[in-house]
């Protein structure tokens, strides 16, 4: 993968098993489903611990060849991405930021850079999102990515990059 652009003090690196810790408090930092349950605090630890082995498993049958990164600003790890670069494509499966860094384009600025790299092997980018998260939607249209299949709860979107769109329209 080329060197990715990106703004002053954000970088994306390689998944570790130093991250484990990292990455299970961000799981659980997307779950306030989860948090809300009527629970004791042990029972919703164990219910998370269980949906993020389910998760992190779930990925590695789908998508055998993903990569998996972590977010950083200034060296301080704020999100991941998982992202399987396949032959004629490269999909978005997962995007997450800590609390602290969303809403501040830090997000949007990992997908474009991601979509510059789609870009450089001229494949298109594609990700499924749920279809009530609103502002993960808006965000990725606002992007240039485009709706193009719905399967409850899901909407498939794809990005093509420029020199792509120019033969598909």
């Amino acid at each position: 993968m080329q060197k990715l652009q990106l703004p002053d003090g954000l970088s994306v690196r390689p998944a570790n098993g130093k991250d484990k810790v990292f990455l299970e408090a961000l799981y659980q930092s997307t779950r306030d489903d989860l948090g809300l349950m009527d629970v004791s605090a042990e029972q919703k630890a164990e219910l998370m611990e269980m949906q993020f082995r389910a998760q992190t498993q779930g990925y590695g049958e789908a998508y055998p060849n993903a990569m998996y990164f972590i977010i950083e600003k200034h060296l301080e790890a704020i999100g991941k991405a998982t992202l399987d670069f396949g032959p004629n494509e490269v999909r978005l499966i997962d995007l997450a930021l800590i609390p602290q860094a969303r809403g501040k384009g830090l997000g949007a600025a990992v997908v474009q850079a991601f979509q510059q790299a789609a870009a450089a092997v001229a494949v298109p980018m594609t990700l499924t999102v749920l279809q009530e998260n609103t502002l993960a939607k808006v965000l990725y249209q606002r992007l240039g990515f485009v709706t193009t299949a719905v399967q409850q709860p899901y909407e498939l979107m794809i990005w093509y990059p420029p020199a792509l769109q120019k033969i598909i329209i």
